[in-house]
């Protein structure tokens, strides 16, 4: 069973905040390159657009940011 309330699953706006990019990226790039997201990564409900952080990872080429914050925070030294 699918967890819709995980927090790999999230609307294109919430995506795009989140990697630092405009709120149109993720429909921008399902509309010029859909073969950039990996199979069951992107899907459109009527007018919202769910990606995972799969998709958004292969799209942009970086990690989910969320991620690597939290690992650079647990090494701070200060």
């Amino acid at each position: 069973m699918i967890n819709l309330d995980s927090p790999d699953i999230l609307t294109a706006q919430e995506a795009a905040k989140i990697w630092g990019k405009n709120e149109a990226y993720v429909r921008t790039a399902l509309k010029q390159n859909p073969d950039k997201f990996p199979d069951g990564s992107v899907r459109r409900f009527g007018k919202v657009i769910l990606v995972t952080t799969q998709g958004m990872e292969a799209v942009t080429g970086i990690k989910d940011p969320r991620k690597l914050k939290n690992r650079r925070g647990s090494f701070d030294m200060s």
